[in-house]
């Protein structure tokens, strides 16, 4: 594990840690636009690299871009090589942005003033858009137990006039406005509530951190908040969509771990019977179907590593 730090900490007025795992030329493009940014100034990047065999994480500096480069000698996972990045800095408060994204000139702006502006938000996130300028709708509901496990079972597309999705899909997110939740790639936290909370919880691998961060920050009295003025370029799976089985392992475990801690133990019970006995072989169904060998063969994988975490998943470790 190796640093190059290039800014004292005390100076920053806004930390932004970016997690890298062979995000290819997409990292280096999230720096450019950061330093393109207004304000820029202001900010100290972390680049928490999670040993990276891409070369991604090399050459990064950018003219006028206070920027440090933390490499892990292996892949520690999202949530706790965010909380390392986190602990690089002591600005009042932190963004954690994915490699994948773009920021606007005015967007970190933007989703800053709506932070500072209210003393009862403690997270804010952005309006997420394609290539295109086509909106994500990223902002989530808090699931319920039964909704995490009619999820599980697809129910929300059989039944979607029964089961509501996990997304405000209804929800054009055009304007600003408090949420339930708002997706990791792009969200900002006042540091004295992420100090509060412990940071993102450990056991999340990847996915659902962001979720469980927000819940937890609810439960703790603050809002969190979607700034449809902070207008941030996002690809999606961006660095995940070559290891689809270990992407569908991690998403699994990732909501069975959220239902014990939030639903208790019969619900992830639920939660984790569904996936083996439903959700898995419906994806490998329809992966068949389409004549995708290669499909079929990560769902297979995904399968077998969760039959394997099924005994830490028991304990409600999840490692």
């Amino acid at each position: 594990m190796t640093a190059t730090p290039v800014a004292s900490p005390s100076a920053a007025a806004l930390d932004v840690v970016i997690v890298n795992w062979n995000a290819g030329d997409q990292l280096g493009a999230c720096l450019a636009s950061l330093a393109a940014s207004e304000g820029a100034e202001h900010l100290r990047v972390v680049v928490i690299d999670n040993a990276s065999s891409d070369g991604s994480a090399e050459g990064l500096d950018r003219p006028g871009l206070a920027l440090t480069v933390l490499r892990n000698a292996d892949n520690r996972g999202f949530a706790r090589a965010c909380n390392q990045g986190a602990a690089l800095g002591s600005a009042a408060a932190i963004l954690f942005l994915n490699p994948d994204t773009g920021v606007s000139r005015d967007g970190i702006a933007a989703a800053r003033a709506q932070l500072d502006a209210d003393p009862g938000t403690g997270i804010v996130g952005a309006r997420l858009v394609d290539e295109a300028g086509q909106t994500h709708r990223t902002c989530a509901r808090h699931p319920t137990g039964a909704r995490l496990i009619a999820h599980t079972l697809f129910l929300d597309r059989l039944l979607p006039g029964r089961v509501a999705p996990h997304f405000l899909l209804d929800w054009d997110h055009a304007e600003t406005r408090a949420v339930d939740a708002v997706m990791g790639a792009f969200l900002m936290i006042r540091r004295s509530l992420f100090a509060r909370l412990g940071g993102f919880d450990e056991r999340f691998f990847v996915y659902w951190e962001d979720a469980d961060l927000c819940a937890r920050a609810a439960a703790a009295g603050f809002a969190v908040c979607h700034v449809a003025e902070a207008e941030i370029r996002h690809r999606g799976q961006g660095t995940t969509e070559a290891v689809k089985d270990r992407r569908l392992f991690y998403f699994l475990r990732a909501q069975t771990l959220y239902a014990c801690k939030h639903h208790g133990r019969a619900v992830s019970l639920a939660v984790l019977a569904a996936a083996l006995a439903v959700n898995l072989p419906v994806r490998l169904g329809r992966a068949l179907v389409r004549g995708s060998a290669g499909d079929a063969g990560a769902v297979i994988r995904a399968g077998l590593m969760l039959i394997r975490a099924v005994p830490r998943l028991l304990t409600g470790s999840g490692r």
